[in-house]
């Protein structure tokens, strides 16, 4: 996948953390056969928004009159996978939660909308759901014994 980041804030993006994390999840979403290997050809978008600017599109898209961590849209062109949008202050706080650097709080999301971009959902719970959020689990704890 080719990473295309556009930041429209102060926070700073780790750029060398996601694209590690995408070379790690392509191949292995290669091997479950949910990504094909003309994927790896695919641009990635990921867009960093403010509080404000999160909170409007939440509104607009979704109808939901707060700022979340990760939107994801389909792509517009046969040579995207599609756009992440994240709000890096949603992130810093979720991260404080968590137990988790706003790195990592931001690699586990960015699996999130990936796989929301895959077409997997959890919006109506069951076995959809469980399915993406193992899928989501393993990756993420599988990256993070690479450090």
């Amino acid at each position: 996948m080719n990473l295309i980041v556009v930041n429209q804030t102060k926070s700073r993006v780790p750029r060398q953390h996601l694209s590690r994390l995408l070379e790690f999840t392509q191949t292995r979403l290669i091997r479950r056969k949910v990504i094909s290997k003309a994927d790896r050809e695919k641009d990635l978008t990921l867009v960093f928004l403010s509080r404000a600017k999160a909170k409007s599109l939440n509104m607009q898209f979704r109808g939901k009159a707060y700022a979340t961590d990760v939107l994801s849209f389909e792509p517009m062109e046969p040579t995207s996978l599609g756009e992440l949008i994240f709000c890096p202050e949603v992130l810093k706080k979720q991260a404080s939660e968590h137990h988790l650097s706003y790195r990592d709080e931001l690699a586990y999301m960015t699996l999130h909308g990936l796989l929301h971009l895959l077409g997997f959902e959890h919006e109506n719970g069951g076995a959809e759901a469980r399915q993406m959020f193992e899928i989501q689990d393993k990756l993420f704890d599988a990256f993070l014994k690479l450090k």
